[in-house]
């Protein structure tokens, strides 16, 4: 079982993921990041519900990346348009796990309300 790793707020939530097992969310591509958040309780942005139509789902690989679907023209189109972009950067909905790996949530992408996660505002 893949071992993801979501750091959010500075905070690592790791979680053992059976991809062949987990129910699809229907946020994203089967098996994408965001379709794994979903499924263990991680909130992350997806104002378009997961189409690869915005940028609110961004997330930047700290380590893993080659355990991920590779980056398809629509998605490294899309990622043009986000805040911050890096060499790193993914779109949380098009990137399908294949393996171990971690990312970050950037606090910029994080819409406490809309998502569940409650509002606080630096690090505690």
């Amino acid at each position: 079982m893949p071992k993801i790793v979501f750091i959010v707020n500075g905070e690592r939530r790791v979680f053992d993921v059976d991809l062949a097992s987990m129910p699809y969310q229907h946020h994203g591509l089967p098996g994408s990041l965001l379709d794994v958040a979903m499924n263990v309780g991680v909130p992350i942005e997806h104002a378009c519900g997961g189409h690869c139509a915005c940028t609110t789902c961004h997330v930047i690989v700290k380590s893993g990346a080659e355990n991920l679907s590779a980056l398809e023209d629509a998605e490294a189109d899309r990622l043009d348009t986000a805040w911050e972009v890096t060499p790193q950067s993914r779109l949380a909905c098009q990137a399908v796990v294949q393996g171990d790996l971690e990312c970050e949530i950037p606090a910029y992408s994080r819409n406490y309300v809309l998502e569940g996660g409650g509002i606080r505002l630096g690090k505690a």
